[in-house]
C-alpha cells in the first residue's frame, strides 16, 4: 500500500516538474485552458443551481394557479415568484389582457385582434424566457469545441519543439524525445478535461431548457383558453 502511494506521489511530482519544465507557449496554453475549465464549472454550477429552483418553482406557481383560477390574486402573488418563468409569462399576458378590457370599456369593440395581440406578446415573453435560459449556456458549447484543438495545437507545438530538440543534439534516443512529448500531452489532456464536461452540461441543460420552454407553450395556450372563455361570458 505503501508502494503505491509513493507512486502516486512520484507521478504528481512527474507531472508538475513538465508543467514547470514546459515551454512559454505552451503554459500559455494550459492558462487558456484551465481558464475555460474554471469558467465552464462556474456556469455548470450556477445553471444547475438556477434551473433546479426554476423547476422546482414552476410546480409550485401551477398549483397555485389552478387553484386560484382567478386572475387579479395570481397576478399579485406573481411577483412573489422569482425564478420561473410561467409566473412572468403570466404576469405579460395578463397585462395584456387588462389593457384589452380597457379599450372595451372605452366602447372600442373587443374581437379577434385584441386576442392575437395577447397571443404575441405571450410568444414574444416566451421567447425573451428561453433566451435569458440560454444565457451563458452557449459558452459550454464553445468550449467543447474549441478545447480540444487548443490542446491540440500545444501538443502540436511541442513535439516540434521536440523534433527541434532531436536536430538540435543529433540523437533520437527515447531519453530525448520522450520528456518533450510527453510534456505535449498534456495540453491535449487538458484540452479534454475542459471540453467533456462541458458538452456534457450543454446537452443536460438544452433538454431542461427544451422541456421548460413545452411547458410554457402549454401555459400559454391555457392561458389562452381560459381569456377566450372569459370573454365570451362577458360577451353574452
Amino acid at each position: 500500500m505503501a508502494d503505491v502511494q509513493n507512486l502516486s506521489d512520484t507521478a504528481q511530482e512527474s507531472l508538475w516538474v513538465m508543467i514547470t519544465g514546459a515551454s512559454v507557449m505552451v503554459k500559455f496554453v494550459l492558462i487558456i485552458l484551465l481558464a475555460f475549465s474554471v469558467l465552464s464549472w462556474a456556469i455548470i454550477i450556477y445553471k444547475y443551481r438556477i434551473l433546479r429552483k426554476m423547476e422546482k418553482e414552476s410546480v409550485s406557481f401551477l398549483e397555485f394557479f389552478w387553484h386560484k383560477k382567478q386572475f387579479a390574486p395570481i397576478f399579485e402573488a406573481s411577483g412573489d415568484y422569482q425564478y420561473t418563468p410561467l409566473a412572468r409569462l403570466f404576469a405579460a399576458g395578463y397585462k395584456e389582457l387588462l389593457l384589452a378590457r380597457a379599450q372595451k370599456r372605452e366602447n372600442i369593440p373587443f374581437g379577434v385582434g385584441e386576442i392575437d395581440s395577447i397571443q404575441r406578446v405571450l410568444k414574444k415573453a416566451i421567447s425573451t424566457e428561453i433566451s435569458r435560459m440560454e444565457k451563458a449556456v452557449t459558452f459550454l458549447a464553445t468550449t467543447g469545441n474549441t478545447t480540444p484543438f487548443i490542446g491540440l495545437f500545444g501538443t502540436v507545438w511541442g513535439i516540434m519543439n521536440s523534433f527541434r530538440g532531436i536536430g538540435l543534439r543529433g540523437s533520437a534516443s527515447l531519453a530525448v524525445v520522450a520528456p518533450g512529448i510527453s510534456e505535449a500531452l498534456i495540453t491535449t489532456a487538458m484540452g479534454l478535461i475542459a471540453a467533456i464536461p462541458a458538452v456534457v452540461a450543454y446537452n443536460h441543460f438544452v433538454t431542461r431548457i427544451n422541456r421548460m420552454a413545452v411547458e410554457m407553450e402549454n401555459f400559454a395556450a391555457d392561458f389562452l383558453n381560459i381569456v377566450e372563455r372569459e370573454l365570451m361570458k362577458e360577451r353574452k
